[in-house]
């Protein structure tokens, strides 16, 4: 396939993932070709979820060696990472759904997103983009699209699965083979906040949406019948922020939810083009197959 096409696809199915109505989605800032031609042949493949110099080091080696196409981070590089933040957008369709006023999630979200522009702003952001260049290495990232397949593969297991009690969702993030790979590497999903034995309630599901929303919502989520975060990681302010408003906080995993994501968009994009990619899984990635027989 093209890098146009893998390009084209993740776009795509970020978008039928995506928490918001279809209309008002119009790009992913984070997602984004960082260098190589459009028109390149892409059949083996470099996926990390953190790509730098010496990950595409790495890849310029078996290059050599053995040939490759492309490297594919998650997590956002260059133009992508200076503007991510714009994606946190989509959280505010995600408060809303949970009965939170409109406007009150917009004020959240948009004070949030200034200050996670502020942080990102002063970041090298093209250091990555530089070594692909200099290497003429084809280099892109996949970052809301992905997490999107995360986040609508849980809540569909949520919903069908219905847990009552919060060990409960341990044992159904327990089946999945990311999570599966990540409880024997010690970072598997843990209870953070609250008794296993306590109720559900209703779950703000944080896997989506570019990074942690504002901190100032999970008071205001208390009374519409929320009490369980479940969410990729927790700082310490959202953490105490959490505690003073009674949730419970099942941590699912950073980098298994960011590896259930991609493997989720590889299937589509693999089962979209009738064809498989090579793939060599890297920083923190593992390749666990759904669409196709073989498993990596």
């Amino acid at each position: 396939m093209k890098l146009s096409f893998l390009y084209a696809q993740a776009v795509k199915f970020g978008k039928k993932y995506d928490p918001r109505p279809k209309g008002a989605i119009s790009a992913y800032e984070d997602t984004a070709i960082l260098y190589g031609s459009p028109d390149t042949q892409i059949r083996k493949i470099l996926v990390g979820i953190d790509i730098d110099a010496a990950e595409l080091l790495l890849a310029d080696k078996i290059r050599q060696e053995e040939g490759l196409d492309l490297v594919i981070s998650h997590h956002p590089e260059g133009r992508a990472w200076a503007n991510f933040y714009q994606v946190m957008q989509l959280q505010v369709d995600m408060l809303e759904a949970l009965g939170l006023a409109r406007k009150a999630a917009q004020q959240f979200i948009d004070e949030r997103k200034a200050e996670v522009a502020r942080r990102v702003m002063p970041q090298n952001h093209t250091r990555s983009v530089d070594v692909a260049r200099i290497l003429k290495m084809p280099f892109m990232c996949v970052h809301t699209p992905a997490d999107n397949h995360v986040y609508a593969y849980l809540k569909g297991l949520f919903k069908k699965e219905k847990p009552r009690q919060v060990r409960d969702i341990i044992k159904i993030l327990s089946a999945i083979s990311e999570y599966k790979t990540a409880a024997r590497e010690s970072t598997g999903p843990k209870i953070t906040l609250g008794s296993p034995l306590r109720g559900v309630g209703k779950i703000l599901l944080e896997m989506t949406g570019g990074t942690e929303g504002h901190s100032g919502v999970f008071a205001k989520i208390y009374p519409l019948g929320v009490r369980t975060l479940v969410s990729m990681h927790l700082g310490d302010e959202h953490f105490k922020k959490v505690k003073d408003a009674n949730l419970n906080v099942v941590i699912a995993g950073h980098i298994s939810s960011d590896t259930l994501g991609l493997n989720l968009l590889l299937d589509n994009i693999e089962k979209a083009a009738g064809e498989e990619l090579e793939v060599v899984s890297c920083s923190g990635f593992r390749r666990f197959q759904r669409a196709h027989k073989r498993h990596n």
